[in-house]
This record gives structure tokens, sequence and C-alpha cells, in this order.
């Protein structure tokens, strides 16, 4: 810490042994006896032992001053007296005052927290003694370091406040200061590049718009130091070998309230690279390291890659146990061709096993959850590219906030080291639950749990009970990721719900269900799973509304004689998928990319034949080194259809098992499950037209009836698209440290859901105004588009996220919302 340097540096001023009290002149005598008066705090034997004479000894002025140094060095005596009378060695001190309290006032750069955080470091705390000569330098540190802010007119005196037993409160008073600011930054010496291509390349500013509410023109030391390393890099990554920073001045205007930077440079001629040369102990490795050096013959120089060169190789030898590898490249310049030879001379040094896995930080995950993620192994020799392939898996679980790991070389070896894994753990689990009353709704009840490091074991659990005017479900479910140890899964789940959707004010139709689940998985490789599953789900569906889109199904499986009986169905599903990851992270990714490939199906011998296919994607591309800003692409298709026949007509994918977008999910902006084909009722003579026992259409009273369609709400679809691109930024108003529980995006969100088996000119019977009233819900092209804002938190409760979004593009009858908000999700 900068700060800590500077009070480091001061306080070396007022080290120094206090001599204010000097000794007497001394003839030389033998020590009959030695009395020390004064001593409060100190112990008589403690002081004895600070003493470099016993009685008995044969003293001159020489052992005297050498006496009083020891007693000063001590640091318990602020003052020191000694005398003799008839061989007694008589000694009389001061105690220093202890410290009974620090505090601090006016400072608002500094926290307090940092302040006693460096006078820890200088011994200046509560409980110990005050070394009145070590203030002095403590102020100026304190003084040098707003200085190095910019806050010239900064002021800091210390005061010692007396208090009763030899103890005082230390008290340091701030005076900040306005801060100076830039008023201009000049560059001198500079041809091949103009001003404003090196004043882009550093933090210092002379210029802030009005509408950039975050920026400023204050001055810092620290940051003009490493502008001036940008400065350099630049040139260096462009030939300029020779680059000199040759001086800078800062100057203060009179009134002390701006300051003008002056940077001269002395750029030198670009140079180009003649060779690339390896030397050292290359392991036999020669030609394969050939091949990492990303250097051409011919180019320009450029240091950016000489270093990535250096790490390229250090990275390589790390694979194979050499931890510590001395990679260093002796640049050969010649000014007369403007050419350089780069010698790369590689030290493998000793390869390093490691000797134990240590892990620290996981309050609630067990030890073994983390160790089966783990790739390195303990007793094997060090791979740096399996420990961060270990970080990596661990960051995927979702269960941790940051995963560090640190190699530390065992004492009295230098070939073996311990690897010690830090992490911070998060919540790794959803809760959402609430009351409310609706008019449509009435009383509602939510509760729901979802766990994925349930008691720290790694397993998922969840439990979702829900009930309103509408519906009633219970979901019960469980998985273990690592069912056998190398790593095959199994779980399951089991629901129960009833649903009314006539209630909820969407198309009238009830629908009680049932079902069991069992799943298994597999893994390919260390990115690649496969899951496999069997399902028995029965719904009974009755009351359905007569809206057209749901004669066919009606019309295929109601009974002739007795159309008014609930439709009852037994279905045995089958289910596969496949799931790719290389995400950084589990949650809050900011590099990688994953797919996931979902279909199912119900067996021949179910009361209904049909499939569902889903496939999800997710890209994150970071801009920055810091992955600060980071763009992520994601996207999904789906397809449901059913197969086969029944009597004389295709079976059909049951309403029920549609596709839905909107809300959070999907096309934000857009009300939840809304987008895409509503439903529409055709009337004639002012009844709703008989289903047609085809299974095509309506029948209409008589060819003179009026008729009349109605539309009404959203049923989904049988196919569904939609793509995301986001570009997550920084946070606005939050320290650096919440970076990893929250999240900030501006987004665009694209897509539709459609009805592939809608049968449009099969209405065009209607008279024309009925039937512009109808949408071609078959047409993948009626997309919807959206933008807005989104932040996402990880709180204790889970996932919740908070979206502000306007549409973009829309079509009839969308029902369309401002702000979201969302626990138990994240995207």
């Amino acid at each position: 810490m900068r700060l800590n340097k500077i009070m480091a540096a001061m306080l070396m001023l007022g080290v120094g042994v206090c001599n204010s009290a000097q000794a007497k002149n001394f003839e030389p005598f033998e020590v009959k006896d030695i009395q020390i008066d004064g001593l409060q705090r100190v112990a008589l034997g403690a002081a004895l032992l600070n003493l470099p004479i016993k009685v008995g000894d044969r003293v001159d002025q020489a052992r005297i001053q050498a006496a009083m140094k020891s007693l000063y060095a001590s640091a318990n005596f602020e003052n020191i007296e000694i005398a003799e009378s008839d061989g007694v060695l008589q000694i009389y001190v001061r105690e220093r005052p202890t410290i009974a309290e620090v505090t601090f006032e006016g400072n608002k750069d500094i926290k307090d927290e940092q302040l006693q955080e460096s006078l820890n470091d200088s011994g200046v705390t509560v409980g110990e003694a005050l070394d009145r000569t070590m203030l002095s330098g403590i102020e100026k540190g304190l003084q040098d370091f707003y200085y190095g802010v910019g806050k010239y007119g900064a002021r800091v005196e210390a005061q010692i406040i007396n208090l009763p037993r030899n103890r005082v409160e230390l008290k340091f008073n701030f005076t900040e200061g306005a801060a100076a600011e830039i008023q201009q930054i000049n560059i001198v010496g500079n041809q091949a590049f103009s001003d404003a291509d090196l004043i882009a390349q550093i933090e210092l500013t002379d210029y802030v718009a009005w509408w950039d509410f975050f920026g400023e023109r204050r001055y810092q030391k620290q940051k003009l130091e490493a502008d001036l390393e940008a400065i350099t890099a630049y040139y260096q990554d462009r030939g300029y070998v020779r680059f000199n920073i040759t001086s800078t001045q800062v100057a203060m205007t009179p009134d002390r309230k701006g300051l003008y930077v002056t940077i001269n440079v002395d750029e030198g001629e670009q140079y180009t690279v003649k060779e690339t040369n390896l030397t050292g102990d290359l392991l036999g490795r020669e030609e394969i390291m050939k091949l990492l050096v990303p250097i051409k013959d011919g180019s320009q120089y450029n240091a950016a890659e000489v270093t990535y060169t250096e790490d390229m190789f250090a990275k390589y030898l790390g694979r194979f146990g050499y931890a510590y590898p001395q990679v260093t490249t002796y640049p050969e310049i010649n000014d007369d061709t403007k050419e350089v030879t780069l010698n790369i001379n590689v030290a493998p040094g000793k390869r390093v096993y490691v000797r134990s896995i240590n892990f620290t930080g996981n309050q609630v995950t067990k030890d073994e959850v983390l160790r089966r993620e783990l790739r390195q192994m303990e007793g094997a020799w060090l791979n740096n590219r399996q420990v961060e392939h270990s970080k990596d898996r661990l960051n995927r679980l979702g269960f941790f906030e940051t995963v560090e790991a640190d190699t530390v070389q065992v004492p009295g070896t230098d070939d073996l080291v311990d690897v010690n894994v830090v992490v911070k753990e998060q919540p790794s689990g959803s809760f959402n639950g609430g009351v409310g009353y609706g008019t449509e709704s009435g009383l509602s009840l939510q509760f729901g749990v979802q766990q994925s490091n349930f008691m720290g074991t790694g397993n998922q659990v969840g439990v979702n009970l829900n009930t309103n005017k509408y519906s009633k479900n219970v979901n019960l479910s469980y998985s273990d990721p690592y069912f056998t140890k190398d790593g095959i899964s199994a779980g399951g789940s089991i629901y129960w719900q009833e649903y009314d959707a006539g209630q909820a004010n969407l198309e009238k139709y009830k629908n009680r269900s049932y079902g069991v689940g069992f799943d298994v998985g597999f893994p390919i490789n260390e990115y690649n799973r496969l899951n496999f599953g069997v399902a028995y789900r029965h719904n009974t569906i009755s009351e359905i509304s007569a809206y057209e889109q749901a004669v066919r199904f009606y019309n295929i499986y109601r009974d002739p004689n007795n159309p008014d009986a609930d439709l009852s169905f037994d279905n045995f599903e089958i289910n596969a998928s496949w799931y790719r990851s290389n995400l950084n992270r589990g949650t809050f990714p900011s590099a990688g990319s994953s797919q996931q490939l979902y279909g199912k199906m119900t067996v021949p011998g179910s009361d209904l034949k049909y499939f569902k296919t889903n496939f999800e994607t997710r890209h994150y591309f970071p801009i920055d080194r810091e992955h600060k800003w980071v763009f992520m692409a994601k996207g999904r298709l789906g397809y449901a259809n059913g197969y086969g026949t029944v009597g004389e007509n295709d079976q059909i994918l049951p309403f029920w098992e549609n596709f839905y977008a909107g809300g959070s999910q999907a096309l934000r902006g857009f009300r939840s499950n809304t987008v895409g084909p509503r439903s529409f009722y055709v009337y004639g003579s002012g009844e709703p037209c008989a289903p047609d026992p085809s299974g095509s259409g309506c029948t209409l009273p008589g060819p003179q009836d009026k008729v009349s369609v109605n539309n009404g709400n959203s049923i989904g679809g049988n196919a569904l698209a939609t793509a995301t691109a986001e570009l997550i930024v920084p946070t606005p108003f939050l320290d650096e440290s919440y970076r990893n529980s929250v999240r900030t995006s501006v987004f665009v969100d694209v897509g539709n859901v459609w009805d592939t088996e809608f049968d449009y000119d099969s209405y065009r019977f209607l008279p024309a105004d009925q039937f512009a009233m109808i949408d071609d819900f078959s047409d993948p092209s009626r997309i919807r588009a959206s933008y807005g804002i989104s932040v996402q938190w990880i709180s204790p409760m889970g996932p919740m996220v908070f979206s502000l979004a306007r549409p973009l593009v829309t079509q009839n009858n969308d029902r369309t919302e401002v702000f979201s908000f969302n626990i138990g999700q994240t995207f």
C-alpha cells in the first residue's frame, strides 16, 4: 500500500537514540548497587535486562553512555538521567506514556481503517508506548500522501492529550482542502504520434465532458507514474526501442488550485526484429518452443509480444512441473541497421511436486466436494494448466463468489510445494415466497427453495409449493452429481398440480396432473455431459374453452358418446440431453460458452404421441483483460409436434406443452408468456361455431348467419426462436468487491413464438373484415424486439433480476411492460 510506504519512509527520519538528557562525566568506579527510580508500567526486572551493567562491574564514562543508549533502545523511556553516589548507580527515568486512544478528525480522502492500519505497521497502537519523536515523521508522511493526490493545501497535525496514569490520547487533525485540478497536459518532443494519441493512453486528463459525471481532472502522483509507463509501453510496442521520457514537470498555478503537467520525450527511431534465438535448457523441446514464438523475423519490434512470449514459455514449462522457470530476453540492438536480435534464455529450474492441497474459506461446502473437482493431484508434479482447470471447475459449480489458488514452497525444500485454494462462498440456492391478493387471483401463497449445495454436499434439492385462486402445485426434486465417484449423476423428481386457467383470465381449461421422473448423467470429458431420463405423467383436462386452436385437439380425443367428459392421458416419456460448458464461472460467467440440447418424447403405448426439442447456447467475450466489460450473445431454438396417428387423425402437440416467451426468461419488455399465437373465437348468430368432427376448422350454423371474430389471450406455439445481445458493464456507484455478486448490463432481445400447424388460409371463408382480425400465427417472421437495462444481484434469498425495457418491434395485441422483477433465476 502506497500510504504505508510513505509512512515507513518518514518514520525513519524520527528513528534514533534520544540523548536529550546527557549523562554526566564519570570517573571510573565499581558498582556496589543499582537503583532505578520512576518506573510505573515497566517492571524493574525488565529494565535491568536492558541495562548492560551489573553489580560488581567497574564502569567508566564509555560504559555509562552505552547503558543509556541501551535503555533508550528498549523504547520504554523518553528521558533518562544517570548519577553515582558512593558506588551506587542511580538511574532516573520518565517512561513513555501509554496510548489509550487514537482518533482522527477531518479526514475524508483517507479512511480511518487505512490510517489505523498504517499506524499499526509503525507500532502506534492502543496499549503501546508513545514515541514522541515519531510524530513529526508521521505528520510529514501523511501530508506527502495528500500532496501525491493533488491536495497541496492539506495539513496534518498530531495532538497529544494527556490522561491520568501516564496515558495519552493521540488525535490527528486533518485539513484536507480542495484538490488541484489539471489545467493542461503537454507532451513535448513527440513527432511519430500526436498529443491526442498519447493522451488517450493515459488516465490523467485535463478535460472532462459535461455529461461525464464520474470523470475528474484531479492530479494524483501515482496515476502520473502509471501514465508514464503507459506512454513508454505505447512507443515500445510500436518499435521505438530507444524511447525515453527525459523529464516530467508538474507546475502549480499561483492560486495553488491548478496544475500544468509537462512530459518531455525522446522518441528515437523505429526498430525491426532481425531474428529470435532460443538459448538455455530447452528440455529437448526446442522445436515445439520455437512454434510458441509469435514474433516473426523482419517484423516491427513489439515489447508486449516479447513479454507475451516469455509468459508463454513459462506457462508451457509449468505444464511439466517446472513451476519457477526463469525466461529472460536479452536484446542486441544494432543502431546502424535499426534491428534487434532477441536472445531468449530459458532456465527451467527443478521440477516441482505437490505435497498437499489445502482448502480455506469453505464454511459450508465440504472439502470432498471441492477435492473431487480438482485435476491437479497431490504427489504429482505441479501442472499450472491443471491448477487453472481446477479453478475453472470450482467456479462453474456456482457455489463460490471467488476461487483463488496459490502455490507455496515447502520450507527447507526446493522441489515441493503446497497448493492453497481459497474460496469465498456465496448463496448457492434461491428462495421465493410471498403473500398477495388480486381481483383475479384472490389470496396467493408462494414458497420455494432451490438449493444447489444441500448441506455442503454438492447435491441439489428443490422444494416448491404454490397456491392461489387458480393454481396449486407441489414439486420435490433431488440430484446427486457424484452418484458414483467417476462423476455419474443420478436424480429424480415428483410433482402434483391443479391448474384452472379460466380463473387466471386465460383461455378456459382445467388441468390436474401428477408425475414422477428419474434421470442419470454420464460425463464424456471435462466439458461435455450426456443425461438420460424416464418419466410418467398423468393429465386430466376438463372444461376446455372452444377457441379455434383447441378445436382440433378436442375433436381428436373427445368421446363422441359423451362429449362433455374429461380428457385423461397417461404418458410415459423418455428424454435425453447433451450439455457442454467451458464457462469460467457457474454464476456470472465472463468468458467461455455453453450449449444444451434437450429432447423428450412419449413412447408408444402412451395416450399421446409427441416430441419436444430445445437448444440453447451462450457465449461470453471479454472486451478488457479484467473482464469488467463483456459482450454476451445467447440464443434459443425450440420445436415440438405430434407424431403418428390416432384413428384417422394425425397426432398433434398438447396445448399445455407449448412454448412461451416474454418476461425475464426471454423478450424482456413484453409481459410474461404473452408473445406468440393468441386464441380467437369465431361466432355465428351470436353463438360460438360448433367444432367440426373432422378436426379441421369450424362449421357455421348457416350461410346467412352473421359472423364475428373475437381475439383472446396468449396460448403459445410449437416453435420458438429467441436471441439476445448483451453488453455487461461495471455497475455504477458500487465498490469493486461487489463485482461477483452484482451485474449490470444493457441488452437487445429479439424473438418469436409461432405455430407451424396453424392453417391461416382455412379461415378465408370469413367476411373480409372478420378475416382481417386474425393474424397468421404460422408466420415465423412476426418477430418482436426490445432493448433495456438489467441489474442482477446474488442476494441471500437467491438471484434477483431487475429489468427496465422498451419494445422496439411489436405485433397486434401484444402486451408490454416497462419494469420486471424476478427472484430465483439468473441468465
